[in-house]
């Protein structure tokens, strides 16, 4: 088949060179987005008189009937026969209603509409992950909720530090997410405007309506540069860079589910459709769900620096080398969509062992700290009361007990500020529940935490919903 620059060259593209040209195996999954993006072009164009209503009708009419056949899986493609989905779009249009099909490309180019195409998707894309993300973090809340009496160590070093709940530690996770919420929303918002009419890179002498197909298509407005229209992929990067985050998140998680599955932890215990086997070692019960979304981090980092290093030394206007962005942008969408339906179930079904975690909170001195502050709190000065506290320490791990059981013999040879009532003052759950300063892990902070951002998750999603539906309508 002829190609569509047919005419300046004298020669047939050699086979591998069609081949490696092609991109119709990888951009094929834009075909909707072309499309929707080739029917508002045709619906400007019969309004500003550039084409016929004839002409108009025919193209919206061939369209929906591609639209149809991709749908249902009728349309094959190969780089033999189509070098990319745009050409491909064209072509079957061509095919189904003649002359009228070449008039459709009137006032654009494929630089303009390949474009106009990435931010669609992206667009799309970047609602459909804020939903995952929200159900993930809904998955977190209710875990949250369940466990709000649920006293752990919390860690620094990897060390035990001082007693916290497993609701305080789930929480910190949701607010993690909720900012990677906040940024792909304003990468949706940046680059929510139109680069169709751009043209390959210095607009059209046609008098087409660029406010006209903006509208149309749900962006807020033209993109204000031809040049910048047809060549901007800094959307593509921050999208990328705000997955790279996500998928940062997920996997300092995983990497703490994997810990707390081992039998040095047993905080947890993952449910057996989320788990996998050893081929030789009958007892083994491995999180693979969580080491995989550590290893697929590192892919939609790849991602990220994919991008990076593709645009930084491309010049004005479009260059071959942004046809590369699809498969980074494909793949990074894909893995964190990917990662997220996987993790949401497998926590919503994991067991929590909260006897385990209250017998790792009794060791470790975690509740040292409240020792030193009860002195504190009798006129000792903090740093006096931090090395009599360590003193006592040191003497628990000589008698190999516990500051609970230490007599209060014991306490009384550091400090006469020391009474009875220590042992109430260093207890696991009341050093918890002392904890009141905002966004400690006290049960009355943690619990209107948990309302607060079950209140935020409702709101968003419904406005996210709102928004996808208005896109179908559009559509």
């Amino acid at each position: 088949m002829a190609k569509m620059w047919a005419g300046r060259f004298q020669k047939e593209t050699d086979t591998l060179v069609n081949d490696f040209n092609s991109s119709i195996m990888f951009d094929c999954r834009l075909y909707r987005e072309d499309i929707q993006g080739s029917m508002a072009h045709a619906i400007m164009l019969a309004k500003q008189g550039i084409i016929s209503d004839e002409d108009r009708e025919n193209i919206i009419r061939g369209l929906q009937s591609i639209l149809r056949d991709f749908d249902e899986g009728r349309i094959e493609l190969s780089p033999e026969k189509y070098e990319d989905i745009h050409m491909a779009v064209e072509q079957l249009l061509t095919e189904r209603i003649g002359d009228a099909g070449k008039r459709l490309h009137t006032a654009r180019s494929r630089n303009d509409q390949v474009a106009v195409d990435m931010r669609l998707y992206v667009r799309s894309e970047i609602t459909e992950i804020c939903l995952l993300t929200l159900q993930f973090m809904h998955t977190l809340t209710r875990k949250a909720k369940e466990n709000i009496h649920t006293v752990m160590p919390g860690y620094t070093h990897l060390q035990r530090a001082q007693p916290i709940t497993f609701a305080h530690h789930l929480m910190a996770y949701t607010h993690m997410l909720e900012r990677d919420l906040h940024r792909l929303a304003s990468c949706r918002r940046l680059m929510n405007e139109c680069p169709l009419g751009s043209g390959a890179l210095a607009g059209t002498t046609y008098p087409i309506d660029r406010e006209e197909t903006a509208d149309a298509l749900g962006f807020d407005f033209p993109m204000a540069n031809s040049l910048d229209g047809v060549s901007d992929r800094d959307y593509c990067i921050e999208l990328c860079s705000d997955l790279s985050i996500l998928m940062m998140h997920l996997s300092r998680l995983s990497e703490e589910v994997v810990a707390w599955c081992s039998w040095e932890f047993k905080f947890v215990e993952l449910d057996d459709a989320y788990s996998t086997g050893s081929s030789i070692m009958p007892q083994k019960k491995n999180p693979d769900v969580c080491e995989l979304i550590r290893g697929k981090t590192g892919r939609v980092y790849g991602s990220l620096i994919t991008l990076l290093t593709l645009m930084k030394g491309l010049p004005l206007a479009y260059n071959k080398d942004m046809q590369e962005d699809k498969i980074a942008v494909f793949d990074a969408i894909d893995t964190a969509k990917m990662c997220l339906r996987v993790f949401t179930p497998m926590f919503d079904t994991m067991t929590v062992l909260p006897e385990n975690m209250k017998r790792a909170a009794y060791r470790g001195f975690i509740n040292a700290t409240d020792c030193a502050d009860y002195l504190t709190k009798k006129g000792v000065p903090f740093r006096d009361a931090y090395k009599a506290t360590g003193t006592l320490v040191a003497r628990c791990i000589e008698l190999d007990t516990t500051l609970d059981a230490l007599p209060i013999e014991e306490y009384k040879v550091v400090s006469e500020k020391f009474e009875e009532d220590i042992y109430q003052a260093i207890d696991l759950m009341a050093c918890v529940a002392e904890r009141r300063s905002h966004g400690g892990p006290a049960p009355e902070i943690v619990s209107h935490e948990i309302e607060e951002m079950e209140k935020m998750i409702i709101e968003v999603r419904a406005a996210l919903e709102q928004n996808m539906q208005e896109g179908t309508d559009e559509a």
